[in-house]
């Protein structure tokens, strides 16, 4: 457990902006609200994608998925669930981004080393 403490903190933030975050957006704030979420999960899965050395980062983006659905009854309606998938792409992109910046800046750092 200790050796994924990296992997939690992320998690963590994005619980935050899935559960705390729509506490503090008005009615009027929903498109906006919904654009800095995956904003943020793009971010989030970017570091998770250069920060992480352990194959369990692969389950990222579904774990996101899947983490979104009860906020989905909590905040919005059932027509909001379409955004999970949204959310599962977006952290795959910001994955896959992350890991290859990471593959980019480790050849970089041996040619120069």
């Amino acid at each position: 457990m200790k050796k994924y403490i990296k992997e939690i903190i992320v998690l963590f933030l994005q619980l935050f902006m899935f559960y705390v975050f729509p506490l503090f957006a008005g009615p009027t704030d929903a498109i906006a609200m919904v654009l800095l979420i995956l904003l943020s999960t793009f971010i989030l899965s970017f570091i998770i994608g250069i920060i992480s050395s352990h194959r369990i980062k692969a389950l990222y983006p579904p774990v996101i998925a899947v983490l979104f659905i009860p906020s989905v009854f909590i905040y919005y309606n059932e027509s909001a669930l379409v955004h999970s998938v949204w959310y599962m792409v977006v952290s795959s992109i910001g994955l896959l981004a992350g890991f290859a910046f990471r593959i980019i800046i480790q050849k970089t750092l041996k040619k120069k080393g």
